[in-house]
């Protein structure tokens, strides 16, 4: 057993040793994806521009005044704090469906019985649309707070299933051979061979349930009692005020591509072998 955490290590940390030619290829494609994200970035708001322009402010506002009106509202706190209280129903509800979800994956991933048992489940479940259960968690969980956390579950824990599930099935036999000759333990082979191996597969599957909780965050908060984002969005849609409704989709489109960035450069940070150069 002592020598299967060196092997594991030089296998999955060999690009330490990276030469600086490597690296420099690395930055320079890093630099390029990163000037054509922002460029890419422009171009849909010059598109929004022109569009805006062409159409009554009632129906489609301009980003100028879909900017200003979001500075505004996260300068008074009119914004910032229903944001700050949709985060909250929301990372409870993601956290719960992690917690189910990846252990479960991992179960029906590598065992064959668990499978063929969860797999009909979960393709049924999947072929239902998630505000379909809105009725059912109102009468088992009320509509507010409960209700909401529910609702983001639901729409998160399926997705991230069938992620780590896929994970899990897909581990290379070669490095699953490489721990049992060194006679590793069940332990031993989750935590030194299995875990790693899938880590690619949990980062896509967090991404994926992350997209899924920020819509599940405002999606509850139309369907249940309207609170937080979900009251700002139906009292400017009550006002006519797209300036005001456009606000919020462009907040969470904000804050939608700055998590999954931040997961991207975590992502990077850690799985260096896995990430495209």
């Amino acid at each position: 057993m002592g020598g299967l955490p060196h092997i594991m290590a030089d296998v999955t940390l060999d690009t330490k040793h990276t030469s600086p030619a490597g690296w420099r290829r690395v930055v320079a494609f890093s630099s390029g994806s990163a000037l054509i994200y922002v460029l890419s970035f422009l171009i849909g708001v010059a598109v929004w521009e022109l569009i805006a322009a062409q159409l009554p402010g009632v129906v489609f506002a301009t980003p100028s005044e879909v900017t200003g009106r979001l500075i505004e509202g996260l300068a008074n706190g009119e914004i910032s704090g229903a944001f700050v209280n949709s985060l909250r129903h929301m990372i409870v509800g993601l956290a719960l469906a992690i917690a189910v979800a990846v252990p479960l994956g991992f179960l029906v991933g590598r065992n064959e019985a668990a499978f063929h048992i969860a797999d009909p489940i979960v393709n049924a479940f999947f072929a239902i649309p998630s505000v379909a259960f809105v009725p059912f968690l109102i009468v088992w969980f009320g509509l507010f707070y409960e209700g909401r956390v529910s609702l983001v579950f639901i729409m998160c824990v399926f997705d991230i299933l069938v992620t780590v599930s896929a994970g899990a099935r897909n581990i290379d036999r070669a490095m699953l051979s490489v721990g049992r000759s060194f006679g590793a333990s069940r332990w031993h082979m989750f935590a030194k061979v299995m875990l790693p191996a899938s880590l690619p597969f949990l980062f896509t599957a967090l991404r994926i349930g992350l997209v899924r909780a920020i819509n599940a965050m405002i999606t509850a908060e139309l369907f249940f009692a309207t609170v937080n984002l979900g009251a700002y969005l139906e009292e400017a849609s009550a006002r006519f005020d797209a300036a005001g409704m456009l606000a919020i989709v462009f907040l969470l489109a904000l804050f939608g591509l700055g998590a999954q960035e931040a997961i991207k450069f975590l992502e990077r940070r850690l799985l260096p072998w896995h990430v495209r150069n």
